[in-house]
């Protein structure tokens, strides 16, 4: 059964990091367009960084996360990635991992979250003082 396994998250302080994982099971992540998807209380889902699933594995990021945030993905380890940097407490609410196999580029599985065929279980960012 194809399955993405989320950890990490978790309470921090502004300007602190935190790393997001997400294990695929069931299919090669490799092959897949990868995204990272945020809601925050109260707001709908919208995607901040995301990845194709081109050999280039060009990468889209929303404008709030540009510099902070990065995607990435271990194929070896089936694991994607996504790295927070100076957190900022509009970044707080739930992260989900999200892969399809697709040839949407990255900005279009971003903000529209196109072809996306396997969702993690999510997990919670809270930032505060």
């Amino acid at each position: 059964q194809a399955q993405l396994v989320q950890s990490g998250g978790g309470v921090v302080q502004p300007g602190e990091s935190l790393r997001l994982s997400c294990v695929a099971s069931g299919f090669s992540l490799g092959r897949y367009a990868i995204g990272w998807f945020h809601q925050a209380p109260g707001k709908e889902r919208e995607g901040v960084a995301c990845m194709d699933s081109s050999r280039a594995s060009n990468e889209y990021y929303k404008d709030t996360v540009q510099g902070r945030f990065t995607i990435s993905r271990d194929n070896d380890a089936n694991t994607m990635y996504l790295q927070l940097n100076n957190l900022k407490p509009n970044d707080t609410g739930e992260y989900v991992c999200a892969a399809g196999r697709t040839i949407n580029t990255a900005q279009r599985v971003c903000q529209w979250e196109f072809g996306m065929d396997y969702y993690g279980t999510g997990t919670t960012v809270t930032v505060s003082p």
